[in-house]
């Protein structure tokens, strides 16, 4: 037998989803910044760059998440760079993050009719102020909804970091059920968490689309 009770099981597992959050929610603000940038340099008129933003986008959409934080983690330590388990796990998840979200974000510009482009060049807006103006106002409202739902990707993609060390939800649930040898509590323990976090995105991800929809419609 062991002393850890199941209140004890509950107050770690509870820190791991503080830890879980956290991670997600840096990873999403980080990487929606990035993103923006790939927005720009994948509609962007200059050719290097658009060619750049999308074999950016190819990479980290192309190769699986683990691998890219293997690399990240132990692959600094051949150049010299010492990173923490926090470091890289928040790192690999932003590039991840980012590459999906950008192509998000691209394709719901895109959705926006080519109309709209031609009247605001004829309004001789320059390609900033139509994007500030006309393109990304009605591209946002497209966006929220898969947005959001991506942000549930995020959520789950956390668990990987605990292979490179980083100490969140599954991992905490991993030390835990190796400390009182109840693996089907722990781990129905830790579901429940995942469930917490990403079941109230979800739903709102579908409010948002179903009422994106019925605007449309209207």
């Amino acid at each position: 037998m062991n002393d850890i009770s199941t209140w004890d099981v509950v107050r770690n597992l509870l820190d791991g989803v503080l830890w879980t959050l956290g991670l997600s929610l840096t990873a999403f603000v980080l990487g929606g910044l990035t993103g923006l940038a790939l927005l720009f340099a994948r509609i962007a008129s200059t050719a290097w760059l658009r060619k750049l933003a999308k074999a950016y986008i190819e990479v980290f959409q192309g190769t699986p998440l683990l691998m890219q934080l293997f690399i990240i983690f132990f692959g600094s330590s051949l150049i010299g760079l010492e990173l923490s388990p926090w470091l890289a796990a928040a790192l690999g998840l932003t590039l991840f993050t980012s590459a999906y979200l950008g192509e998000i974000w691209r394709g719901c510009v895109e959705s926006v009719p080519k109309g709209q482009w031609e009247a605001s060049a004829s309004l001789a807006l320059s390609h900033f102020e139509q994007m500030r103006y006309v393109i990304l106002p009605q591209a946002l409202k497209i966006a929220i909804a898969p947005t959001v739902g991506f942000s549930v990707q995020v959520v789950k993609g956390t668990a990987v970091t605990s292979i490179i060390g980083f100490v969140e939800l599954t991992k905490t649930g991993s030390m835990l059920a190796n400390a009182t040898y109840q693996p089907f509590l722990v781990f129905g323990l830790v579901a429940l968490g995942y469930f917490a976090l990403c079941y109230p995105l979800s739903v709102f991800s579908r409010r948002l689309e179903r009422s994106a929809h019925g605007t449309r419609a209207h």
